[in-house]
């Protein structure tokens, strides 16, 4: 079945859409949705180059379809058949982009295309259950092959952009400690120099004072 649905802009993965009601009889929704946010931020740093590819991840596969700059993503479970996932992204994509495609650049603020769930719903019905003759035929038909759509596990997919963030917080952390090190030291050799010219600093100010109250005196 037909899991999650989601649909962000690849340019920066902002999300535009998803199915609101998705989430209720998955278990743990909020750590696949943020698995799902995290495809699309590898995907807008250009860290993944294929345009539809499946993502293995525990017991469910997210399958995605890039096209025009825009992401659509779904999360199935694993016994559900790839090529109806696929042909479910298709019919997502052509009615976006046919609504919404003057928009989807410009559009400045997360799920602003949040109607479109109304479709989203009503097209995941359809393929809900694969028995039905009408999703028998579209397993049945040739025009839309997926065996070439390459999968791959989650953990493969994000891990490049988790390694690429600890060498960004690595970096960080070893400026931030050269800095810190960098101002000990200047610290250091302050106290050096004065331990080493106070005492002349004393002493001539002690001549100094002597000869202060000598002319005085005189």
């Amino acid at each position: 079945m037909v899991k999650l649905t989601m649909i962000a802009r690849v340019t920066d993965g902002l999300p535009l859409a998803e199915g609101l009601d998705d989430s209720r009889d998955v278990p743990d929704a909020d750590f696949y949705k943020q698995q799902a946010k995290s495809l699309f931020k590898n995907l807008s740093m250009g860290q993944i180059e294929a345009s539809r590819m499946s993502v293995e991840t525990g017991p469910y596969i997210f399958h995605y379809i890039i096209e025009g700059h825009v992401c659509y993503l779904t999360m199935c479970d694993r016994s559900y058949p790839k090529k109806l996932a696929f042909q479910y992204l298709e019919d997502l994509k052509n009615e976006f982009e046919r609504v919404n495609r003057s928009q989807i650049e410009t559009a400045a603020r997360p799920y602003a295309f949040i109607k479109f769930d109304t479709f989203i719903q009503k097209t995941k019905k359809l393929y809900q259950d694969t028995g039905t003759q009408r999703n028998i035929s579209k397993l049945n038909d040739e025009l839309y092959e997926v065996h070439q759509i390459m999968t791959r596990n989650v953990q493969d997919v994000l891990g490049v952009g988790e390694k690429l963030d600890q060498v960004s917080q690595m970096s960080s952390r070893l400026t931030s400690e050269s800095r810190i090190y960098a101002d000990k030291a200047r610290d250091l050799n302050r106290q050096a120099l004065i331990r080493k010219w106070a005492p002349v600093a004393v002493v001539i100010g002690v001549v100094s004072l002597l000869f202060w109250v000598k002319n005085k005196i005189w």
